[in-house]
Formats: structure tokens, C-alpha cells, sequence
């Protein structure tokens, strides 16, 4: 009945680094089994094979044992021409999926959920159930911690249709975003390789409280993935929407079976299903027009106005994906156990923030509907039946394919040495910025008389491929002959590899080295100019610069770089009190955001920080651009990337050991080097006034010691809970003085 959760941060650059953080629930989860329904939880990988699949080879299984590293050029062959040649041995049943979404506003379950879930006559095949604000709490978003994931879960399992017996097969949460998926018994024999990730879209892109969970599974010979999302609200904020789903896309990632093959994406399976309160609101109309829309029911001219109906008809998000007709009122937002639109001081426009879409082929839509007898929630749950045709195997003639594809490959072996053709042998990345993807495409040409694989291999002396900026995607793979491959090659410099390109130490310099299996080597070299940024660069070189770090000479960075933390450089003014970089971003702060609700909570654009790194880095122009949640996202970025945190590593065993007394954590700060102190104190005076205009901005001491707290003072080797809450009790102490 219980459930182990893996929750560790892992980077999507595969590099180890973490600006592109993302919790993880990938790891062996025991599910929640509920005997009310009857439920059975598929546990772990050997567990589930027990139950997923009969001892003896199946054919959709034959596939994955060929991905297995043993196996090697040969075998990779088979599966690839097995692909190739699938409509020959596989054929279409129809399975009906009902898919469901409800934002539950931090509630708990105070009514029925068949409603909902027992809307359809005949049992569905499979339940994919949402939620998203499943808890509120601050303990919910900083430690990840629920016991409404219980309550919840067990609300579902009572509801489901009583005509059929369900297997709970995973449960994935991240903070307040839930996914819950159910098979019919009969049917979790033929459902292997399920996996389940997370990935935050909240501040710095990593926390919890917007994002995305998903599971993937195989059924049968199709590869299916379902999503539920919370994306970013308030009406003005569907550029930001945008961003989340293009974040979610990129940085979710599935691990595969085989474990030298690179992970899944959500593009990569043949149906998708997105569920969630993806937040688009209904623009250019008044809320009473809205309402009179609604009362005539002229949901068309209404749909008109819908921003998600407008980014995906501009192609900025969702492309390929379909959503069926809504002839059901808005969805958000009611007041609570009622059906009358908002009553609040802010009287919100309603708006279908509850949305199921899906991409693939052979769906048809049954129903979508919302739910109006729950009045649990300020929003109503939203469900769609989607009736799709799954792939499966005929046995026969999967054999006789099978054999054709082994004896055409046994003729073609041996007979020549694969090659291929670059299109482009060298590669420049002009103007390489901190925190801003550049990417080429090295496509590859098999000009050779037999298929080919490939992979980028190290060189003598070291232990990976290319260098921690620079990867390709996909790093090995297959050519059939005559065909070709586009492989992107991507520089991002983050925090960690930051430090060495500014001071010069490293340049954009690399050679990749391309093996072909049974053929020869390429060299690809690789090559950009990195321009320095304050982002990445120490507090102590940062206070001796004057200039914009990008008017630096070379050598005078490399020597900064250098210096301990007390050396000031030869016959120089005396150094700055604080970083200029800092302060820019304080003081705009300070003058222009000490009352912004939800300051350091919502995230900024991506596209207004590059603007913001761009004028700390060049001076131009004089005074910050950008909105206010960007300014303060730049400011988290600046102190997360710092090489040296605020308080340094050697003092962080001396701030644990002093939290719980006000005078030795305030002894501890003026042992400081003079240039850390100064920081620690002016950011600590600069929240203590916003902390003033709490009940504009929403701030409480609570809230801005967690996320300070995890900045200033990092841990030199992985924290622990434990940790974590000595670091936040020491910097509370900064944030309540003098408050008495």
C-alpha cells in the first residue's frame, strides 16, 4: 500500500550539471493499491514482468531484446528493418482511454468523483486521471510532501466504472501535480516498459508548484505517452504558457530500457495525450460579454477569444496536436461549492483553462464534457473519451517478416565497409552567451553499399565524448543505406562550465571524433568565441572590475581568476563594495518591485533575461530592461551561478553547526572574506524590505529563506533534508531582525 518515491534532481544536459534542473520519479516506484476497486499495483520492473508479460518471448518483446547492448550492428539491423516493415505483421484494435483533468485547489475530496469518472456507459480500457493544486501548503512545495496524494487517489479508485476491474499501474506527483493511470486487469499483461518523469517550470525553472508529470508505457506494439501540466497563470501571461510547454517538451525525458540508448522524448511515441490546466484565458472581451456568451451558449464565437485556440492557430505551441470542439461552458472560475462565476474583489473573466488534447493517429473522440456537479474546487474537472487503435502483433506473420529481414541480412554481410558522407567538416559558434543555446546540424550522409551505426567516441585520456559544453543529439545511431541522419550539435554553457570560459582558462575548442562499426574515423572539429559574463564569474573578480566584464581585456580576467579572496590587482582603485551587477539588479528591484505580488515566486521570460545578462555583461543600455519577475529570476541565476557561493564552502559546516543561535550565525557572517560579507548583509538588508511589504507582495519569512537560503549558502557535496532546514533556520535569523 505504499509507495517509494525517487525524487532526486538530475540535469537534461546529461552532463551532470543542473541549470536545466528537473525532479525525477523515474526510479522503481511501489504503487498505491486500493482494495475498494480491486486495484493491483504493478511494482517493480521484475514484478511487472511477472504480471505484464508470460515468461515465453513474445514478439513485442523480441524487439527490445535486440536493443539490448549485447547485441550489436547485426541485431540492430533486424529491429531496424522490424520497424520498417511493421504494417506487414501488426494490425489495429480500437481501446478506449478516458482521460481526465481537475484542478482541485488545494482541497480535499468532500464528494463523489463518479461524476466525473463514471460518466461513460461502457467501462473505459484505461483511466488517465490529473490533478493539478492537489496541495497549497508550503510544506507541500518545499518539501514535496503530501498526505492529500492519499486522499485523492483513494476518491478515484472508488469512482471508477464499476462494470470492471482495474490494475493501478503508476502514480507520478510533483508538489500539487498528480497523474494517476489504471488498466483494466485483463489488459496489464501487455503493458511494459512504464516510466514516469517530472519536470518543474517554476522560478529558475526548477520549482515544483508549475510544471509537468508523465507517464510512458508500451500497449501492445504502440508506444503511448500522457502528460498532465499546470502552466503559468494570469491573463497576460500566455507568452510565458508558451515557455513552460516548450520547456516541459525539451527537458522531459524518458530513460530507455537499454541503457546506452539516449532517452525518450515526449515527440517520440506514436500517441500522446496532454491533459491539465494549461491557464490560456479568454482575451479582448469584457467579463460581462463573456457572460453573455455563455448564457446563449455561443461557445464558437466565444472559443474565438481563447488564447490557447490562437497560439496553436500561430503554431507557437501544440503543433500536430488536436483538441475536439467545446460545446461546454468555461471551466474557471466558480466560487467554491457553487456554480456562480467568481464573486471576488477580482471578479475573474471566466476561461477554459482545463484542456485534453491529443497527437497521433486513428483517434476519435467519443465525448468531452466538463463536470458541473462537483463543486469541490473554484474550477469544474474536465473528461474526454478517446477511442484509439493500438498496434498488435499477428504472430504469423510477424515470424515469417522476421525471417525474410535475417536471411536479405545474412546475404548482405561481409560484402562491404560502411561509409558516409559530412556535409559540413568543421563547426563555429559565433558569440557563445552564457545560458543560450546555439546548435548546428552535421548531417550524415550513408553513401556506403550496407547499413551503417555510429557513435561519437572519446579520445585517449578522457571521459566523454566532447567537452561539458557541447553535446550531439543523437550521439549513436543507425543509417540504412542511401539514407541519412541530421545529428545536432548544441553548445550550452551553464553554471559549472561558466567559470573556466570567462577567466579564459577554457576556450570554445573541441574534436569530436565519429566512429562508424566495421569503418573508419571522422574528426569534426569544433570551435566558437565564448563572450565573459558577470553570470559565472566570482563575487571577489567581479568587485575589482569597473568596466562591464565584456570590456575586460583577456589577461586582466585571467588573473582575477587567479587571486585569492583577499588580493586586490596591482594599482588598481580600491575595489567595489559589492558586484555593480548586483546592485543594478537590487536597486531596480527596490525602486520598482518591493510591492509586486508574487516577487521571486513567478518565473520571468527566458528571452527578457538574455536581455538582462546582455546589459550587465556590456553596460548598454544604463538601466535594466525586462519585467519585474524577470529582474528577480536574473538575480536568483546570478547568485546560483556564483563559483563561490555567498557564504563560501569552508564556512558552510560553521553556519549548520551555529543556526539555532542569532550571535554565533551573525559571528559567523563577519568572519567572511569583506567582499562576501558585504553581499550577504545588502541582500539580506533588501529583503528585510520587501518582508515590510508582505501584504502587497505575498512575501513571508518562510518563503524567501527557502529560496535564499539554498543560494547563499550551497552545499560543497549533496544536501540533505536535515541541511536544508539548518541552512534556512541560519538565514532566518538575518530576515527577522530588528522586526521586533
Amino acid at each position: 500500500m505504499s509507495r517509494e518515491m525517487k525524487d532526486s534532481e538530475k540535469s537534461s544536459d546529461k552532463k551532470g550539471t543542473s541549470e536545466r534542473d528537473k525532479g525525477s520519479n523515474s526510479g522503481t516506484q511501489k504503487s498505491k493499491a486500493y482494495s475498494s476497486t480491486e486495484s493491483q499495483g504493478i511494482s517493480s520492473r521484475e514484478d511487472r514482468d511477472d504480471l505484464v508479460r508470460s515468461s515465453s518471448h513474445t514478439p513485442s518483446n523480441k524487439a527490445q531484446i535486440l536493443a539490448m547492448p549485447q547485441f550489436g550492428l547485426r541485431d540492430n539491423l533486424i529491429k531496424c528493418e522490424l520497424l520498417k516493415n511493421e504494417d506487414l505483421y501488426t494490425y489495429l484494435e480500437d481501446f478506449c482511454f478516458f482521460l481526465g483533468t481537475y484542478n482541485v485547489n488545494g482541497q480535499t475530496p468532500k464528494e463523489s468523483l463518479r461524476p466525473w469518472l463514471n460518466c461513460t456507459l461502457k467501462p473505459p480500457d484505461m483511466y488517465c486521471v490529473g490533478f493539478q493544486e492537489l496541495d497549497l501548503s508550503k510544506e507541500a512545495f518545499f518539501f514535496n510532501d503530501t498526505p492529500k496524494e492519499m486522499e485523492w487517489t483513494k476518491a478515484v479508485s472508488e469512482a471508477l466504472h464499476p462494470d470492471a476491474k482495474y490494475a493501478l499501474v503508476k502514480l507520478v506527483r510533483l508538489v500539487g501535480i498528480m497523474l494517476i493511470f489504471y488498466v483494466k486487469k485483463e489488459h496489464a499483461e501487455f503493458i511494459s516498459d512504464v516510466e514516469a518523469e517530472t519536470v518543474g517550470t517554476g522560478i529558475m525553472g526548477r520549482m515544483g508548484n508549475k510544471g509537468a508529470v508523465a507517464i510512458r508505457f508500451r500497449f501492445h506494439n504502440s508506444d503511448i505517452c500522457v502528460v498532465n501540466s499546470h502552466l503559468a497563470a494570469h491573463i497576460e501571461e500566455y507568452e510565458r504558457r508558451n515557455q513552460d510547454y516548450k520547456d516541459i517538451c525539451s527537458r522531459l525525458q524518458f530513460r530507455q530500457l537499454d541503457p546506452t540508448q539516449p532517452p525518450l522524448t515526449i515527440m517520440k511515441h506514436d500517441v500522446i495525450l496532454w491533459i491539465g490546466d494549461l491557464n490560456y484565458r479568454i482575451s479582448d472581451l469584457d467579463v460581462d460579454y463573456v457572460k453573455e456568451l455563455i448564457s446563449k451558449k455561443d461557445f464558437e464565437t466565444l472559443h474565438s477569444y481563447d488564447q490557447l485556440k490562437r497560439q496553436i492557430d500561430e503554431e507557437a505551441v501544440f503543433t500536430g496536436f488536436v483538441e475536439g470542439e467545446i460545446d461546454f461552458q468555461p471551466t474557471y472560475k466558480y466560487d467554491t461549492g457553487s456554480d456562480k462565476w467568481d464573486t471576488s474583489e477580482k471578479c475573474r473573466v471566466p476561461a477554459w483553462c482545463d484542456r485534453i488534447l491529443w497527437r497521433g493517429k486513428n483517434i476519435k473522440q467519443q465525448h468531452y464534457q466538463s463536470h458541473m456537479d462537483l463543486k469541490t474546487s473554484d474550477h469544474k474537472p474536465v473528461s474526454s473519451l478517446l477511442v484509439t487503435g493500438i498496434k498488435r502483433v499477428n504472430t504469423e506473420a510477424y515470424k515469417k517478416t522476421f525471417e525474410e529481414i535475417v536471411r536479405n541480412i545474412d546475404k548482405m554481410e561481409n560484402e562491404c565497409i560502411p561509409s558516409v558522407t559530412l556535409a559540413k567538416q568543421e563547426f563555429h559558434f559565433k558569440d557563445v552567451k552564457y545560458m543560450e543555446h546555439q546548435a548546428e546540424t552535421l548531417s550524415l550522409f550513408n553513401d556506403g553499399q550496407v547499413p551503417c551505426q555510429f557513435e561519437f567516441i572519446q579520445k585517449p585520456n578522457e571521459s566523454t565524448y566532447c567537452k561539458p559544453w557541447l553535446t550531439a543529439n543523437p550521439p549513436k545511431g543507425f543509417i540504412a543505406q542511401g539514407g541519412s541522419v541530421d545529428i545536432e550539435l548544441e553548445v550550452f554553457v551553464n553554471r559549472s562550465t561558466a567559470p573556466d570560459l570567462n577567466s579564459g582558462k577554457e576556450q570554445i575548442e573541441d574534436i569530436l571524433v565519429l566512429h562508424l562499426e566495421r569503418g573508419k574515423d571522422y574528426f569534426i572539429p569544433v570551435s566558437g568565441n565564448y563572450l565573459p559574463s558577470c553570470y559565472g564569474t566570482s563575487i571577489h573578480s567581479l568587485c575589482q572590475m569597473r568596466e562591464p566584464i565584456q570590456d575586460m581585456p583577456q589577461k586582466t580576467l585571467r588573473e582575477l581568476a587567479e587571486m585569492s579572496a583577499n588580493e586586490n590587482i596591482a594599482n588598481t582603485e580600491k575595489p567595489l563594495d559589492i558586484p555593480k551587477e548586483l546592485w543594478m539588479m537590487v536597486d531596480h528591484l527596490f525602486r520598482n518591485a518591493i510591492k509586486q505580488e508574487d516577487i521571486f515566486q513567478q518565473p520571468g521570460l527566458r528571452s527578457e533575461f538574455a536581455e538582462i545578462r546582455d546589459c550587465l555583461d556590456t553596460g548598454m543600455p544604463d538601466s535594466l530592461p525586462g519585467s519585474n519577475h524577470s529582474v528577480a529570476e536574473a538575480l536568483l541565476l546570478f547568485l546560483d551561478a556564483l563559483p563561490e557561493p555567498v557564504v563560501p564552502f569552508s564556512f558552510y559546516q560553521q553556519c549548520l553547526e551555529s543556526c539555532s543561535n542569532a550571535s554565533q550565525c551573525e559571528k559567523t557572517i563577519s568572519m567572511l572574506p569583506q567582499c562576501h560579507q558585504n553581499v550577504f548583509n545588502y541582500l539580506a538588508a533588501f529583503l528585510r524590505e520587501l518582508l515590510k511589504n508582505s501584504a502587497s507582495n505575498r512575501l513571508d519569512v518562510n518563503i524567501l529563506a527557502t529560496i535564499f537560503a539554498s543560494l547563499l549558502l550551497r552545499s560543497p557535496t549533496k544536501q540533505d533534508l536535515a541541511e536544508k532546514r539548518k541552512t534556512q533556520e541560519f538565514f532566518q535569523h538575518f530576515l527577522t531582525q530588528g522586526s521586533a
